[in-house]
């Protein structure tokens, strides 16, 4: 009896799946892409763009958001999205506050971490299938942090310019 191919509905290996191999390429590049030289310190784009004043997070965390839907489509639990949302949402806020967030973006990975949560999720044997009943619950959580952050960034650069007006010596 010959064997069939593995249908994209069918439990598979993460390595398995082209669409999770994706995922895992895409928070290699946000992550852990590059290395100094001589160390074995890594990390990627994410806070690289994380250097770049109000802006910075946001493209990050959409990409992030991207990822965990994938992963979600693909196989990832209710529990374990919400504990990738958590790890996005962690990563964006204190990412954005100015300085200890750049720090704590080159060290905290959440989208490498999300990829190790899922790979041992597979690894376990609890792969579900098609996730498309959450969807809207992890669209909607990601849609609010990135409304906190907005909000937060618009409310510090509101009291930094009203504290800027009151004390110029115009």
């Amino acid at each position: 009896m010959a064997s069939s191919p593995v249908s994209p509905a069918s439990p598979t290996s993460f390595d398995q799946d082209e669409r999770l191999r994706w995922v895992s390429h895409i928070s290699r590049l946000m992550d852990s892409q590059f290395r100094v030289p001589g160390t074995t310190w890594r990390f990627g784009l994410d806070p690289i763009m994380g250097l770049i004043p109000v802006v910075g997070n946001l493209p990050s965390m959409a990409i992030s958001g991207v990822l965990i839907m994938t992963m979600f489509r693909h196989g990832a639990s209710g529990s374990l999205i919400i504990r990738m949302v958590i790890n996005v949402i962690l990563d964006s806020l204190i990412g954005s506050i100015p300085i200890l967030g750049n720090i704590f973006d080159f060290a905290y990975k959440a989208n490498d971490r999300n990829v190790q949560l899922l790979r041992r999720h597979y690894q376990e044997g609890r792969y579900q299938g098609s996730g498309k009943g959450l969807m809207a619950v992890v669209a909607i959580v990601l849609l609010l942090g990135f409304g906190l952050l907005l909000w937060g960034t618009w409310t510090l650069a509101s009291w930094l310019w009203h504290y800027a007006e009151l004390h110029s010596n115009w």
